[in-house]
């Protein structure tokens, strides 16, 4: 099966097809996302949120990034494949930006790189796109900058502030990006300039009238039942299930009935069969 392209992204807008992205951070849960059809899977710096368990994004690595995407991309066979430029990775210049969204395509197998900021990170776009490397870009509320919003909060409320969005958004496409992430944005917004851009626009808090939209896996499988934000909705609630399946598995441990013979080998190598 052929993976998707940035072109065929660009496409699915152009024929008004909606585009599912999935953030997923190993093997076996790409293998499912791209099972079930997703249309792209992002390698997000959330996985310092969700995998390390920080409470945001800033501490993780390059190396990291590149390292969860080699396994993400061990399960795709369809969907297109973003990684996260990490903070720190991209702000200090085009060529720094430029050296390290290589690193994340040879390293990383990438297919895409993705970076935070509108009119500020212009260049540091432009820069990987001229080099034929695609970009998505992300606007809105941007988690690396979150000391400076003052937390996760919704950003576009008021004249001034949409009118940020609106140029932050332009600066995006008019640096070569392919896509672009709407992020905790008023959907009125959201809306408005999804018909105004060329390029697909992609929501998370961001309304229905994006051309797509995307979720954590773990956050869309209810995996972890403490963290409610709006814009999520559990598809699952799985974070019983397992709890469940775990404490039945420490149970029978502990009572000596898992392993049974028909979980167990014989001498010969064969499944026990009990002394028959």
């Amino acid at each position: 099966m052929t993976r998707l392209t940035a072109p065929d992204i660009l496409r699915m807008k152009a024929a008004n097809q909606r585009i599912a992205m999935v953030t997923a951070y190993d093997f076996s849960m790409a293998r499912l996302m791209d099972r079930a059809g997703a249309d792209m899977v992002l390698v997000g710096d959330s996985l310092g949120m969700v995998i390390q368990g920080e409470s945001d994004t800033l501490r993780v690595t390059l190396d990291e990034m590149a390292y969860h995407g080699r396994c993400v991309a061990r399960g795709l066979e369809r969907a297109h494949l973003t990684i996260d430029m990490p903070f720190m990775s991209y702000q200090l210049s085009p060529t720094q930006a430029l050296e390290n969204a290589g690193k994340l395509v040879q390293n990383g197998r990438a297919q895409a790189v993705k970076l935070e900021g509108g009119v500020r990170s212009a260049p540091a776009i432009r820069a990987c796109v001229e080099a034929g490397i695609p970009v998505v870009g992300h606007v809105g509320l941007t988690p690396q900058s979150v000391h400076a919003f003052g937390g996760f909060k919704v950003q576009g409320r008021g004249d001034e502030a949409a009118d940020r969005i609106r140029a932050d958004a332009l600066a995006v496409q008019e640096a070569g990006a392919f896509c672009v992430v709407f992020e905790m944005i008023p959907a009125a917004l959201a809306a408005e300039l999804t018909k105004t851009l060329s390029i697909p626009t992609i929501g998370i808090g961001a309304g229905v009238d994006c051309d797509g939209q995307v979720l954590v896996c773990n956050d869309l499988l209810g995996l972890d039942e403490r963290f409610k934000p709006r814009f999520v909705k559990r598809f699952a609630e799985l974070a019983g299930a397992v709890e469940a399946a775990t404490g039945a598995y420490v149970a029978e441990v502990r009572a000596g009935t898992f392993p049974a013979a028909e979980h167990t080998f014989d001498t010969s190598g064969k499944l026990y069969s009990g002394g028959k």
